[in-house]
């Protein structure tokens, strides 16, 4: 987190660079451990775990300035070690290995320097005698816990110790972070530059649901086998037989929903006494705006979408004459209340029929049930009888009525 800085937001972003920083870590470790997990805030800001039990414990830190946090009495470093120490496993060379993760970094000659994993400049004896005379020396009241802790180790304990630390410095920034995962996807990447963008986009939205569970302790951790998996079945979606989805429910807001409260579409299912309005207009939403973003990103081709209204509206073209030729069938002496009850029952049973239909799709892959629908809703919103739809068997004349009056 960012030290020396105590707002609010300087403690927020620190929290999400080290949410942010776990994803990379996890999608570039990945093909090295398998059959591990990583954890947020349960272990430690961040822990590689395998059945359960830490690997490796992770401690992430968000500096503004490139050297900050690693001096052998920094506040930051002491923190850290003074954390790893109140561990019960502390002196044990079995332990789990120990990082500091940080932008900042390590000056020539410090601790921190000599507990890189450059085997060149990696010095661990070095370190501990180091950090022992700022131990000594250091009067900062915010780390005397952790000084004394340092002290009261053995010589050798504080080297069995010290062996298990690793300083990661000069990690990438917040702002490389997108980057950095980007090449480390970069076996699923699809092709073209807007598809990528919305491909690592849904990525580290599926992240953000993955960490928010895990820091309100909804899950303990996320497989790497979990991870890929998600990954490979978001990749398979950027196929020439198959769409992503990237709107979901909860992109759909009340404001939005608002807005098509008279929208043509509406009036349409009002003239069945479809009750479900506000379903409708999610539909319609997530399927107007999921084109969008196909159309925007050239996942999708006009032509295809075209060819897909056509078979929607031939497919409701077979179905609406067949309604008109059963309300024909009707006893002609019928009451006209009667026959008007009918008229609305035929439309409501036409509707429902077609909205639960998934035989003509956008994509033989892609069947998402919302878009079927949201797209039969969108035909009926059009004024062009041409190329639209409707439900009720009189709609046509009954919503020019409306119109005109």
């Amino acid at each position: 987190m960012v030290k020396g800085q105590h707002s609010a937001a300087a403690s927020a972003a620190g929290y999400l660079y080290q949410t942010n920083w776990a994803l990379l870590d996890l999608l570039r470790k990945a093909p090295s451990r398998p059959d591990q997990a990583v954890s947020l805030e349960m272990h430690d800001d961040v822990a590689w775990t395998d059945d359960g039990e830490p690997v490796e414990l992770l401690q992430a830190k968000l500096h503004a300035k490139s050297t900050a946090g690693l001096g052998d009495k920094d506040v930051d470093m002491w923190k850290t070690l003074g954390i790893w120490m109140g561990r019960a496993d502390c002196t044990d060379p079995q332990g789990a290995d120990l990082a500091l993760v940080t932008t900042s970094m390590a000056s020539t000659g410090t601790a921190a320097h000599a507990l890189r994993t450059v085997a060149s400049s990696r010095n661990v004896p070095a370190a501990a005698q180091l950090l022992l005379k700022a131990a000594q020396e250091s009067t900062n009241k915010e780390t005397a816990a952790a000084r004394q802790k340092f002290i009261e180790l053995t010589p050798a304990d504080r080297t069995t110790f010290l062996e298990r630390v690793q300083v990661l410095d000069a990690q990438l920034p917040p702002e490389d972070l997108d980057a950095g995962v980007r090449q480390a996807i970069a076996w699923g990447l699809p092709s073209g530059e807007k598809a990528q963008n919305r491909f690592v986009g849904e990525i580290w939205r599926w992240w953000a649901a993955v960490s928010v569970d895990m820091l309100a302790g909804r899950r303990l951790a996320i497989d790497v086998a979990a991870a890929l998996t998600f990954v490979q079945e978001l990749r398979d979606t950027y196929t020439s037989e198959n769409l992503p989805t990237t709107v979901e429910i909860d992109d759909v807001t009340d404001e939005d929903i608002e807005h098509y409260a008279d929208a043509r579409f509406i009036a349409q299912l009002k003239l069945v006494n479809h009750r479900s309005l506000r379903l409708a207009v999610i539909d319609y939403y997530r399927a107007t705006t999921q084109e969008t973003h196909w159309l925007d990103d050239n996942l999708l081709h006009v032509h295809e979408l075209r060819k897909f209204e056509n078979n929607l509206r031939f497919e409701w073209e077979l179905a609406f004459n067949a309604m008109l030729e059963d309300i024909e069938d009707l006893d002609p002496d019928i009451d006209p209340v009667d026959l008007a009850k009918e008229k609305v029952r035929a439309g409501r049973r036409l509707l429902n029929s077609l909205l639960s239909s998934t035989g003509v799709t956008v994509r033989a892959h892609y069947n998402e049930p919302f878009y079927g629908r949201g797209k039969r809703h969108d035909l009926a919103d059009r004024v062009d009888l041409s190329v639209g739809v409707g439900w009720h068997p009189e709609f046509a004349t009954r919503l020019a009525a409306v119109v005109s009056a």
